[in-house]
């Protein structure tokens, strides 16, 4: 079970780690915002944008895990296998940012393709075990 619990704090902290160069490209339109960071956040382009976008969507993938997360714990099915799932969910989240950063699409695709396919299977083992 601890495994699902660290899996479930790196995805948390990944939406916050992925602000770190939205910040700095922020930095380069004449400093920070802060009054108004979104309002910058959305004359940002190029890696700043892509930043920015894999922030969000940080924030989006991370209710999917939650869910597959809630289905492991309700089931009482966190094996080693659920453990396997959730990490490979975590590499493929890590992956998606750096793919996004590098403006590689293609790969950023597919890694995003094999993290849902991931925890759609922790879903789905989670419902056979309940059976």
């Amino acid at each position: 079970m601890s495994g699902l619990i660290w899996a479930l704090l790196a995805v948390v902290l990944l939406p916050y780690l992925a602000r770190i160069p939205v910040a700095r490209a922020m930095n380069q339109l004449g400093g920070y915002d802060n009054h108004l960071p979104r309002e910058q956040q959305a004359k940002l382009q190029g890696l700043g944008a892509r930043a920015n976008a894999a922030h969000y969507n940080s924030f989006e993938a991370l209710q999917l895990f939650l869910a597959a997360f809630a289905a492991c714990v309700a089931s009482g099915n966190t094996d080693s296998s659920m453990q396997l799932l959730a990490w490979l969910y975590v590499a493929c989240r890590v992956g998606f940012i750096v793919c996004y950063l590098a403006d590689w699409a293609l790969a950023r695709s597919t890694v995003w393709m094999i993290g849902v396919i991931a925890v759609m299977s922790m879903i789905v083992r989670a419902g056979l075990s309940v059976s």
